[in-house]
Protein backbone atom coordinates (compact mmCIF):
# COMPACT_ATOMS: atom_id res chain seq x y z
CA UNK A 1 0.00 0.00 0.00
CA UNK A 2 1.11 4.19 -1.02
CA UNK A 3 1.09 5.94 2.14
CA UNK A 4 -0.22 8.78 0.10
CA UNK A 5 -3.23 7.01 -0.70
CA UNK A 6 -4.17 7.66 3.15
CA UNK A 7 -4.32 11.21 2.43
CA UNK A 8 -7.30 13.92 2.77
CA UNK A 9 -7.51 17.93 2.68
CA UNK A 10 -7.82 19.70 5.99
CA UNK A 11 -8.56 23.31 5.97
CA UNK A 12 -6.25 24.73 8.56
CA UNK A 13 -8.66 26.37 10.80
CA UNK A 14 -9.91 23.24 11.57
CA UNK A 15 -7.16 22.13 13.56
CA UNK A 16 -8.72 22.47 17.18
CA UNK A 17 -6.41 24.72 19.16
CA UNK A 18 -8.38 25.10 22.24
CA UNK A 19 -10.77 22.07 23.68
CA UNK A 20 -14.66 23.00 23.92
CA UNK A 21 -15.61 25.41 26.54
CA UNK A 22 -16.86 22.28 28.85
CA UNK A 23 -15.91 18.62 28.48
CA UNK A 24 -18.12 16.25 26.70
CA UNK A 25 -19.69 19.14 24.09
CA UNK A 26 -17.45 17.59 21.34
CA UNK A 27 -19.53 16.57 18.14
CA UNK A 28 -19.90 12.60 17.58
CA UNK A 29 -19.80 11.18 14.27
CA UNK A 30 -21.01 7.78 13.76
CA UNK A 31 -19.87 5.28 10.95
CA UNK A 32 -21.18 2.08 9.99
CA UNK A 33 -19.56 -0.46 8.67
CA UNK A 34 -22.37 -2.46 7.20
CA UNK A 35 -24.15 -0.09 5.16
CA UNK A 36 -21.31 2.86 4.96
CA UNK A 37 -23.90 5.19 6.85
CA UNK A 38 -22.43 8.61 8.50
CA UNK A 39 -24.51 10.55 11.28
CA UNK A 40 -24.21 13.52 13.16
CA UNK A 41 -24.59 13.26 16.54
CA UNK A 42 -23.15 15.19 20.25
CA UNK A 43 -20.67 12.68 22.32
CA UNK A 44 -23.18 13.26 25.12
CA UNK A 45 -25.32 10.96 22.98
CA UNK A 46 -23.18 7.91 23.33
CA UNK A 47 -24.91 5.85 26.06
CA UNK A 48 -28.07 6.25 23.47
CA UNK A 49 -25.55 4.75 20.19
CA UNK A 50 -24.82 1.82 22.34
CA UNK A 51 -26.15 -1.94 23.58
CA UNK A 52 -26.88 -2.92 26.92
CA UNK A 53 -24.04 -4.92 27.76
CA UNK A 54 -21.25 -3.60 25.40
CA UNK A 55 -17.76 -3.17 26.93
CA UNK A 56 -15.75 -0.25 26.58
CA UNK A 57 -12.16 -0.70 27.71
CA UNK A 58 -10.61 2.81 28.26
CA UNK A 59 -6.84 3.46 28.80
CA UNK A 60 -6.22 4.58 31.94
CA UNK A 61 -2.62 6.34 31.25
CA UNK A 62 -2.01 9.44 32.69
CA UNK A 63 0.13 12.09 30.60
CA UNK A 64 3.18 13.64 32.53
CA UNK A 65 4.73 17.53 32.29
CA UNK A 66 7.57 15.79 29.95
CA UNK A 67 8.25 19.03 28.09
CA UNK A 68 11.02 21.09 29.79
CA UNK A 69 12.18 24.33 28.85
CA UNK A 70 15.86 26.08 30.01
CA UNK A 71 18.64 27.26 29.10
CA UNK A 72 22.17 26.01 27.80
CA UNK A 73 24.93 25.93 30.14
CA UNK A 74 27.66 28.23 29.65
CA UNK A 75 26.16 31.29 27.46
CA UNK A 76 22.08 31.14 28.53
CA UNK A 77 20.57 30.24 24.48
CA UNK A 78 17.25 28.90 25.38
CA UNK A 79 17.05 25.32 25.38
CA UNK A 80 13.82 22.89 25.43
CA UNK A 81 14.18 18.77 26.21
CA UNK A 82 11.03 16.32 25.71
CA UNK A 83 11.79 13.39 27.93
CA UNK A 84 10.72 10.64 25.69
CA UNK A 85 11.28 7.59 27.20
CA UNK A 86 13.11 6.48 31.01
CA UNK A 87 15.82 4.06 30.07
CA UNK A 88 17.65 3.88 33.75
CA UNK A 89 16.99 5.08 37.41
CA UNK A 90 20.79 5.92 38.89
CA UNK A 91 20.05 6.86 41.93
CA UNK A 92 16.81 8.34 43.53
CA UNK A 93 17.97 11.90 42.30
CA UNK A 94 19.27 10.98 38.51
CA UNK A 95 17.84 9.20 35.59
CA UNK A 96 18.74 8.35 31.97
CA UNK A 97 16.57 8.87 29.31
CA UNK A 98 15.99 9.04 25.34
CA UNK A 99 14.81 12.77 24.62
CA UNK A 100 14.07 15.22 21.72
CA UNK A 101 16.20 18.12 22.25
CA UNK A 102 16.02 21.46 20.59
CA UNK A 103 18.01 23.22 18.80
CA UNK A 104 19.37 19.78 18.18
CA UNK A 105 22.39 21.39 15.95
CA UNK A 106 23.75 22.68 19.41
CA UNK A 107 22.76 20.34 21.38
CA UNK A 108 25.73 17.85 21.06
CA UNK A 109 27.72 15.38 23.51
CA UNK A 110 28.60 17.00 26.80
CA UNK A 111 26.24 20.31 26.39
CA UNK A 112 24.64 21.23 29.93
CA UNK A 113 20.97 22.46 30.36
CA UNK A 114 19.74 24.07 33.29
CA UNK A 115 15.79 23.63 32.84
CA UNK A 116 12.41 24.72 34.26
CA UNK A 117 13.12 27.66 37.19
CA UNK A 118 16.17 28.58 38.71
CA UNK A 119 14.59 28.34 42.24
CA UNK A 120 13.67 24.49 41.26
CA UNK A 121 15.97 23.67 38.20
CA UNK A 122 15.77 19.99 36.60
CA UNK A 123 19.60 19.45 35.46
CA UNK A 124 20.57 17.62 32.16
CA UNK A 125 23.64 16.93 30.28
CA UNK A 126 23.62 15.37 26.90
CA UNK A 127 25.23 11.97 26.65
CA UNK A 128 24.47 10.54 23.33
CA UNK A 129 23.65 11.61 19.91
CA UNK A 130 20.81 8.82 18.76
CA UNK A 131 18.78 8.45 15.32
CA UNK A 132 15.78 11.10 13.94
CA UNK A 133 17.06 13.89 16.36
CA UNK A 134 16.70 11.68 19.47
CA UNK A 135 19.33 12.03 22.61
CA UNK A 136 20.66 9.77 25.27
CA UNK A 137 20.08 12.50 28.50
CA UNK A 138 21.09 12.19 31.93
CA UNK A 139 18.49 13.93 33.84
CA UNK A 140 19.27 14.82 37.94
CA UNK A 141 17.74 16.95 40.62
CA UNK A 142 19.85 18.93 44.02
CA UNK A 143 17.28 16.92 46.08
CA UNK A 144 13.83 15.04 45.86
CA UNK A 145 12.80 12.97 43.62
CA UNK A 146 12.96 13.28 39.37
CA UNK A 147 9.51 12.64 39.52
CA UNK A 148 8.35 15.32 41.25
CA UNK A 149 10.82 17.84 39.77
CA UNK A 150 9.93 17.20 36.68
CA UNK A 151 6.24 17.79 37.39
CA UNK A 152 6.69 20.52 39.15
CA UNK A 153 9.16 22.55 36.44
CA UNK A 154 7.48 20.40 33.58
CA UNK A 155 4.90 21.59 30.89
CA UNK A 156 2.22 19.78 29.50
CA UNK A 157 3.43 18.33 26.06
CA UNK A 158 0.64 19.43 23.17
CA UNK A 159 0.85 18.41 20.09
CA UNK A 160 3.18 20.22 17.51
CA UNK A 161 0.14 21.38 15.31
CA UNK A 162 -1.40 23.12 18.42
CA UNK A 163 0.19 26.81 17.76
CA UNK A 164 0.23 28.33 21.36
CA UNK A 165 1.79 27.57 24.43
CA UNK A 166 0.41 25.21 27.16
CA UNK A 167 -2.19 27.17 29.69
CA UNK A 168 -2.68 25.62 32.84
CA UNK A 169 -5.82 24.73 32.32
CA UNK A 170 -4.45 22.57 30.02
CA UNK A 171 -2.92 20.17 32.70
CA UNK A 172 -6.67 19.04 33.37
CA UNK A 173 -8.02 19.00 30.15
CA UNK A 174 -5.48 17.30 28.00
CA UNK A 175 -6.15 14.38 30.55
CA UNK A 176 -8.69 11.65 30.79
CA UNK A 177 -10.73 12.22 33.91
CA UNK A 178 -9.88 8.39 34.58
CA UNK A 179 -6.23 9.03 34.38
CA UNK A 180 -4.23 7.28 36.99
CA UNK A 181 -0.75 5.41 35.63
CA UNK A 182 1.36 8.28 34.95
CA UNK A 183 3.42 7.96 32.23
CA UNK A 184 2.18 9.13 28.80
CA UNK A 185 3.62 11.75 26.45
CA UNK A 186 0.08 12.72 24.78
CA UNK A 187 -2.94 12.00 25.76
CA UNK A 188 -5.41 9.32 24.61
CA UNK A 189 -7.08 11.91 22.70
CA UNK A 190 -10.54 9.59 22.17
CA UNK A 191 -11.10 9.34 26.43
CA UNK A 192 -11.07 13.38 26.37
CA UNK A 193 -14.69 13.48 25.91
CA UNK A 194 -15.55 11.56 28.48
CA UNK A 195 -16.88 13.19 31.84
CA UNK A 196 -18.41 11.67 35.15
CA UNK A 197 -22.02 12.42 34.31
CA UNK A 198 -21.29 10.77 30.78
CA UNK A 199 -19.80 7.14 32.69
CA UNK A 200 -22.60 7.31 34.75
CA UNK A 201 -25.19 7.51 32.09
CA UNK A 202 -22.86 4.64 30.47
CA UNK A 203 -23.10 2.51 33.85
CA UNK A 204 -27.20 3.33 34.25
CA UNK A 205 -27.63 2.22 30.46
CA UNK A 206 -25.74 -1.32 31.40
CA UNK A 207 -23.15 -0.59 29.37
CA UNK A 208 -19.98 -1.92 31.21
CA UNK A 209 -16.44 -0.51 31.63
CA UNK A 210 -13.02 -1.72 31.94
CA UNK A 211 -9.67 0.23 32.12
CA UNK A 212 -5.99 -1.31 30.87
CA UNK A 213 -2.81 0.88 30.69
CA UNK A 214 -0.47 1.78 27.49
CA UNK A 215 1.63 4.39 27.73
CA UNK A 216 1.45 6.54 24.60
CA UNK A 217 4.96 6.85 23.73
CA UNK A 218 6.48 8.83 20.58
CA UNK A 219 5.88 5.70 18.47
CA UNK A 220 2.07 6.29 18.17
CA UNK A 221 2.84 10.30 16.65
CA UNK A 222 6.25 9.00 14.65
CA UNK A 223 6.32 10.09 11.14
CA UNK A 224 5.73 7.63 8.60
CA UNK A 225 8.97 8.50 6.18
CA UNK A 226 8.42 6.10 3.92
CA UNK A 227 6.66 5.71 0.58
CA UNK A 228 5.30 2.11 0.88
CA UNK A 229 2.84 1.72 4.41
CA UNK A 230 4.45 -2.07 4.89
CA UNK A 231 7.83 -0.87 5.29
CA UNK A 232 6.84 1.19 8.39
CA UNK A 233 8.32 0.11 12.13
CA UNK A 234 6.14 1.14 14.94
CA UNK A 235 8.61 1.98 18.11
CA UNK A 236 7.47 -0.61 20.97
CA UNK A 237 5.31 1.09 24.05
CA UNK A 238 4.80 -0.74 27.16
CA UNK A 239 1.23 -1.56 28.38
CA UNK A 240 -0.54 -3.43 30.92
CA UNK A 241 -3.97 -5.64 30.82
CA UNK A 242 -5.04 -6.74 34.04
CA UNK A 243 -6.55 -9.65 34.61
CA UNK A 244 -9.68 -8.62 36.12
CA UNK A 245 -9.97 -6.71 32.28
CA UNK A 246 -9.00 -9.95 30.61
CA UNK A 247 -11.72 -11.94 32.16
CA UNK A 248 -14.55 -9.20 31.67
CA UNK A 249 -13.19 -9.24 27.81
CA UNK A 250 -13.25 -12.99 27.57
CA UNK A 251 -16.79 -13.34 28.89
CA UNK A 252 -18.12 -10.42 26.51
CA UNK A 253 -16.51 -12.84 23.63
CA UNK A 254 -17.82 -15.97 24.73
CA UNK A 255 -21.36 -14.07 25.31
CA UNK A 256 -20.88 -12.58 21.75
CA UNK A 257 -21.27 -8.90 22.67
CA UNK A 258 -19.37 -6.44 21.27
CA UNK A 259 -15.73 -4.93 22.40
CA UNK A 260 -15.24 -1.42 21.92
CA UNK A 261 -12.09 0.37 22.00
CA UNK A 262 -11.79 3.74 23.64
CA UNK A 263 -8.91 5.46 21.23
CA UNK A 264 -6.38 4.04 19.22
CA UNK A 265 -3.93 2.75 21.92
CA UNK A 266 -7.01 0.67 23.80
CA UNK A 267 -7.29 -0.93 20.24
CA UNK A 268 -3.69 -2.07 19.68
CA UNK A 269 -3.08 -3.01 23.17
CA UNK A 270 -6.32 -5.54 22.88
CA UNK A 271 -5.04 -6.83 19.38
CA UNK A 272 -1.11 -7.27 20.75
CA UNK A 273 -2.90 -9.92 23.26
CA UNK A 274 -5.72 -11.71 20.94
CA UNK A 275 -5.63 -14.74 20.64
CA UNK A 276 -6.58 -16.77 17.72
CA UNK A 277 -10.04 -17.35 19.27
CA UNK A 278 -10.46 -13.75 19.80
CA UNK A 279 -10.20 -13.99 23.96
CA UNK A 280 -7.25 -12.07 25.62
CA UNK A 281 -4.40 -13.16 28.26
CA UNK A 282 -3.14 -10.73 30.54
CA UNK A 283 -0.07 -9.13 31.70
CA UNK A 284 2.29 -6.26 31.07
CA UNK A 285 4.91 -6.26 28.25
CA UNK A 286 5.66 -3.53 24.71
CA UNK A 287 3.69 -3.91 21.80
CA UNK A 288 5.05 -2.39 18.34
CA UNK A 289 2.26 -3.85 16.24
CA UNK A 290 1.40 -1.62 13.54
CA UNK A 291 -2.20 -1.98 12.30
CA UNK A 292 -2.70 -1.69 8.48
CA UNK A 293 -5.46 -2.51 6.47
CA UNK A 294 -5.76 -6.20 5.78
CA UNK A 295 -5.47 -6.39 9.27
CA UNK A 296 -7.50 -8.84 10.98
CA UNK A 297 -9.30 -7.80 14.02
CA UNK A 298 -9.63 -10.81 17.00
CA UNK A 299 -11.33 -8.60 19.56
CA UNK A 300 -12.32 -5.09 18.69
CA UNK A 301 -16.22 -4.92 17.35
CA UNK A 302 -16.26 -1.00 17.75
CA UNK A 303 -13.75 1.50 18.20
CA UNK A 304 -14.27 5.52 19.35
CA UNK A 305 -11.72 7.81 17.96
CA UNK A 306 -10.49 11.20 17.02
CA UNK A 307 -9.67 12.86 13.27
CA UNK A 308 -6.28 11.84 12.93
CA UNK A 309 -3.39 13.32 11.11
CA UNK A 310 -3.34 12.69 7.26
CA UNK A 311 -0.18 9.27 6.20
CA UNK A 312 -0.16 8.99 9.99
CA UNK A 313 -0.10 5.45 12.22
CA UNK A 314 -3.29 6.24 13.67
CA UNK A 315 -5.45 7.26 10.45
CA UNK A 316 -3.77 3.67 8.51
CA UNK A 317 -5.64 2.13 12.18
CA UNK A 318 -9.05 3.60 11.39
CA UNK A 319 -8.61 2.35 8.02
CA UNK A 320 -8.28 -0.56 8.46
CA UNK A 321 -11.02 -0.99 11.04
CA UNK A 322 -13.69 0.95 9.14
CA UNK A 323 -12.07 0.32 5.58
CA UNK A 324 -10.23 2.97 3.48
CA UNK A 325 -13.09 3.81 1.85
CA UNK A 326 -15.30 4.22 4.61
CA UNK A 327 -12.97 6.05 6.53
CA UNK A 328 -11.94 8.31 3.74
CA UNK A 329 -15.18 9.29 3.57
CA UNK A 330 -15.97 10.50 7.19
CA UNK A 331 -12.98 12.78 7.11
CA UNK A 332 -14.63 14.39 4.25
CA UNK A 333 -17.93 14.93 5.61
CA UNK A 334 -16.15 15.80 8.97
CA UNK A 335 -14.38 18.39 7.35
CA UNK A 336 -17.43 19.31 5.00
CA UNK A 337 -19.38 19.69 8.22
CA UNK A 338 -17.05 21.60 9.98
CA UNK A 339 -15.98 19.32 12.57
CA UNK A 340 -12.96 19.84 14.87
CA UNK A 341 -10.16 17.93 13.93
CA UNK A 342 -6.90 16.53 16.20
CA UNK A 343 -6.57 16.18 19.37
CA UNK A 344 -8.77 19.11 20.75
CA UNK A 345 -10.93 17.86 18.08
CA UNK A 346 -14.01 16.54 17.75
CA UNK A 347 -14.61 12.34 17.96
CA UNK A 348 -15.96 9.19 15.49
CA UNK A 349 -17.27 5.96 16.51
CA UNK A 350 -17.01 3.02 14.13
CA UNK A 351 -19.43 0.28 14.63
Amino acid sequence: MRLIDFSFDLPPELIAQEPTPERGQSLLLVADRATGRLEDRVFTELPLLLRRGDLLVFNNTRVFAARLLGRRLPGGGTAECLLVRRLEATSPTAEIWEALVHPGQRLKEGSRLELGSSSCPVHAQILERRFHGRRRVRIWTEGGSIEEAVDRAGHVPLPPYIKRADAPTDRDRYQTVYARERGSIAAPTAGLHFTPQILAALDAAGIQRSVLTLHVGYGTFQPIRVEQVEDHQMEPEHYDLPAETAAAINRAVDEGRRVIAVGTTTTRTLESVATANGRVEAGAGATDLFIVPGHQFRVVSGLITNFHLPQSSLLLLVSAFAGRDLALAAYRHGVEKRYRFYSYGDAMIVL
